[in-house]
């Protein structure tokens, strides 16, 4: 059973991590004269860097502690879940919108929670059907309103703004239930610390990117374009990697995968909110009822691992 204390924690990391991870979604438009390998490349060396730094003081420390498959591990999990994952977000903003790749993307509670579902452990499945299908109703709602509404951008576009935004939701899954796994597995790590390695070994394989991102292609900028491209790179990489990463590393070691993958309708709903402020507007109809729909399903769900709620083992973890 999930504790009082477990719970709440849990759920309050798992806010601001979305809040910290909706500004990824934006980040695509603000550098729109960027290419999406570009962005990649930017986000995940400053991220490294970032990491590096961090871990300094530790270094030692952490260093004795790891072996080959945790670097092994890393690899995969860094390649999963940072790289692949933000080049299919940053093609999917760029060419449908942020309204279009945050709610594909904002399937990942029910995806996650299907992946990562284990008999025993958190709510059972049968019982988080209802709550599930209203997250899918909302993936509904705003596919609709984007296929069907007037809009300037070619179909093939928004075609593959779905392509890309449906390979982002894919890996994101395999590396939530992966990390989640992984985690529960390494206790000799903290979350902390598991966020910075991962960032250390996706700024190492990010290195690979740089002649194809830098060298090989994409216009000129001036001087003033990559300073704020650098910027741009450094927040999301303090914000959203290092302390967005950490507390979704510690969200995911208190609570079961039946609900810590629900928490990332937060993302969705922070990425739509900055999204919407972005382009000075209000949500369309159907955008409203996929949002209502989304949130709907995800509290619907906390409530069901709420302890009492039923009957029934649940996993406790602890960080």
């Amino acid at each position: 059973m999930i504790s009082p204390r477990n719970l709440l924690l849990g759920l309050l990391y798992g806010l601001v991590a979305g809040a910290l991870w909706g500004g990824v979604f934006l980040a695509p438009k603000l550098l729109e004269a960027f290419t999406p390998l570009q962005m990649t490349a930017g986000r995940y060396i400053a991220y490294g860097l970032a990491a590096a730094v961090l871990l300094a003081p530790s270094w030692k420390s952490v260093m004795a502690r790891m072996d080959r498959r945790d670097w092994r591990d890393l690899a995969a999990l860094s390649l999963l879940g940072n790289l692949v994952y933000y080049v299919g977000l940053s093609v999917a903003v760029q060419t449908a919108g942020v309204a279009l790749a945050s709610l594909i993307i904002g399937l990942l509670p029910v995806t996650i929670t299907l992946a990562g579902a284990r008999r025993g452990e958190g709510t059972p499945l049968r019982t988080l059907v209802a709550p599930l299908a209203l997250i899918v109703a909302g993936g509904v709602c705003i596919n609709v309103a984007v296929f069907t509404a007037p809009s300037g951008a070619p179909a093939g576009k928004l075609v593959l703004g779905v392509l890309g935004a449906t390979l982002a939701l894919a890996v994101w899954t395999a590396y939530a239930v992966w990390n989640a796994r992984r985690l529960a597995a390494t206790p000799k790590f903290n979350s902390h610390e598991w966020s910075l390695l991962t960032g250390l070994a996706t700024g190492l394989l990010s290195l690979v990117l740089v002649v194809p991102a830098f060298l090989l292609g994409g216009k000129g900028h001036p001087p003033q374009a990559w300073t704020w491209f650098w910027t741009v790179s450094f927040a999301v990489a303090i914000g959203a990697s290092v302390i967005g990463n950490g507390l979704w590393n510690a969200a995911s070691r208190l609570l079961p995968l039946s609900l810590s993958g629900q928490l990332i309708v937060f993302e969705t709903l922070f990425a739509l909110l900055y999204g919407f402020l972005h382009e000075g507007r209000w949500p369309h109809g159907l955008e409203w009822a996929a949002i209502v729909l989304m949130l709907a399903g995800v509290l619907w769900s906390v409530r069901l691992h709420r302890p009492g709620a039923h009957a029934g083992p649940q996993h406790a973890g602890a960080e």
